[in-house]
């Protein structure tokens, strides 16, 4: 409203204006006509709190997320009862700066223990907390609440959780209690069922520490020799007994993988560099079952910066990510001419001195 043409217009109004020649008009649209519909029928001062609230939580995480989407962020859960006493804030803390040495920045729920813990190692520059307003008191641990722009205060868990996964290029998920666990099964949940791109997530905990291969062979194992969840479904998960380790994973994850689109019954793989003709037939041999119809095709595509790039694609089994969990680590591993310049983990695009 701070443009002198709009003075007296009305919200409404200013919005009609700038939609014209908007790129996702229709999308816009749809979502007012959603809210008129909404409004027809619903005159409750708590209904009409939730959804501005929701609004508001997503309109201010764009708008503190939108500058720094070229950087890769890893999630770090666990729990905030840690004290700086136990092995596993000090593993914290370490895992930060190894991930900040990569390139990454560090995404917490701006919490005490582990939480602070990351916030600490990865400092100012390299910290992002989301916390979320509780009916009793909460303060953000003062290693992310003294951070200009880097500490957002969600009115909802669920407006929260979404942006959590939605910002997150890796997992890493430490020992904790009752939310922690509740993060883990939401991330499995989602990432499981193709509702979010594959990412890395990496179940850590200090070395001699049995929290996390307790839980694998109680859980994980437990459920795949009941059928209840495919056999390579373990594949989405991988345990680390050290920072170095699980950055070490985190960052092979994108060596040559970079993205992936899901559609309804296909998958998009970016990549850093295109595959050899020899390298394209041995994953279509050894993924065949991975393919619900014809074959991986590799081809281009351009990706959310307008940098034209190789790509994989395929129509795509959803029941089977664990499947594909193993196609990304194969791709990983592949050889890479020495010329082909790979982009750096924590950088969604190359920098200056990449061809």
């Amino acid at each position: 409203m701070s443009d002198p043409s709009h003075f007296g217009q009305s919200p409404l109004q200013v919005l009609a204006h700038e939609l014209e020649n908007h790129p996702q008009r229709h999308l816009i649209e749809r979502s007012l006509v959603s809210l008129l519909q909404v409004g027809r029928h619903e005159r409750g001062l708590d209904e009409w709190r939730l959804i501005s609230g929701a609004l508001a939580d997503i309109s201010e995480a764009l708008e503190v997320f939108r500058p720094r989407r070229n950087t890769r962020k890893i999630t770090v859960f666990g729990s905030a009862r840690t004290v700086q006493s136990d092995p596993s804030y000090a593993l914290a803390e370490e895992l930060a700066r190894y991930a900040v040495a990569a390139g990454f920045d560090v995404m917490t729920g701006a919490g005490g223990g582990i939480m602070e813990a990351a916030n600490s190692g990865a400092g100012c520059e390299a910290s992002i907390g989301l916390n979320v307003d509780l009916p009793f008191e909460q303060h953000a641990n003062r290693f992310v609440s003294s951070c200009d722009g880097r500490l957002l205060h969600f009115r909802y868990f669920f407006t929260r959780k979404l942006f959590f996964l939605r910002e997150s290029d890796a997992l890493v998920v430490m020992p904790g209690g009752f939310g922690t666990l509740d993060e883990l099964f939401e991330s499995l949940t989602l990432i499981q069922t193709g509702r979010t791109p594959p990412i890395p997530l990496v179940l850590l905990a200090p070395p001699g520490n049995p929290f996390w291969s307790g839980w694998q062979r109680d859980v994980s194992q437990g459920l795949a020799a009941s059928g209840l969840i495919s056999p390579e479904d373990g594949d989405i998960l991988r345990e680390a007994h050290s920072a170095e380790e699980a950055v070490a994973h985190i960052s092979r994850f994108y060596r040559l993988f970079h993205s992936a689109r899901l559609g309804d019954n296909r998958i998009e793989l970016l990549l850093n560099c295109a595959l050899q003709p020899v390298q394209l037939s041995a994953l279509n041999l050894q993924f065949d079952d991975l393919v619900d119809e014809g074959v991986i095709q590799a081809s281009e595509t351009v990706d959310d910066a307008g940098l034209l790039r190789p790509c994989l694609n395929f129509h795509f089994n959803r029941r089977r990510i664990g499947r594909l969990y193993q196609l990304l680590d194969t791709l990983n591993g592949l050889e890479v001419p020495p010329e082909q310049l790979l982009t750096e983990p924590g950088r969604r695009q190359p920098s200056s001195s990449a061809p």
